[in-house]
């Protein structure tokens, strides 16, 4: 599958949490008929089995799109239900080890804090970069908040595709103009929405506004 900076523009991650009167695959269906780019399915709580019984439901309505479909850590249940790859965190399984049981042509995304997690990911063999949270956000409470200083550094630093994530809104998207990001990763702004679909589809045009403005190499800043 092609992967690039495009890949990336709107990628949504998943949370049953939302789910109320829709299944999980029901809303990411709307959301891929709303213009997601990605989606990467994280379930914390569930076993491998179960998990491989989820994604291979809604890694069809992906590759249906022509969507890259993604697992959140588990290399296992990627290989066993022929997901497009993986993301892994900085205390997940490390970039080689994944790159080792995916094999060559599978996609890693890694979560990145720093410029110097930034180049190691890279270097070490990652298709794109995760960073954040870029706002407080209720997912994640464990996490401490990055700077857009911080992300407009490691956009200038690396050439893979840089994802921002993290507490991440309709209202303070457009932040992120200006940091040399590719796209946006969503959770509670996708998945709580009334209409899935609409709400995409304004998420989509704010992520390609934000988008429009061209990485400052390191050297250049």
């Amino acid at each position: 599958m092609n992967f690039g900076k495009t890949s990336v523009r709107l990628y949504a991650v998943t949370d049953r949490a939302w789910t109320g009167s829709q299944s999980l695959a029901q809303q990411v269906e709307a959301a891929l008929r709303g213009g997601v780019t990605c989606v990467q399915l994280r379930e914390k709580h569930l076993d491998t089995r179960a998990l491989v019984r989820e994604a291979e439901e809604i890694g069809r309505l992906c590759r249906r799109c022509g969507v890259p479909f993604l697992i959140n850590d588990d290399v296992e249940a990627a290989l066993r239900c022929g997901a497009d790859g993986v993301h892994v965190g900085q205390d997940d399984m490390a970039v080689q080890e994944a790159r080792r049981a995916l094999g060559p042509g599978k996609i890693i995304g890694v979560s990145a804090h720093s410029v110097e997690e930034a180049l190691t990911a890279q270097r070490n063999g990652a298709d794109y970069l995760g960073v954040g949270a870029m706002f407080a956000t209720a997912t994640k409470t464990d996490v401490h908040v990055t700077t857009r200083d911080t992300l407009r550094q490691i956009c200038a630093a690396v050439d893979i595709p840089v994802v921002a994530i993290g507490g991440i809104t309709e209202e303070n998207l457009p932040e992120l103009a200006g940091t040399g990001v590719d796209g946006v990763a969503l959770v509670s702004a996708i998945f709580s929405a009334p209409d899935i679909e609409a709400r995409c589809r304004r998420l989509r045009a704010l992520a390609e506004q934000a988008a429009q403005t061209p990485r400052q190499r390191t050297e250049e800043l």
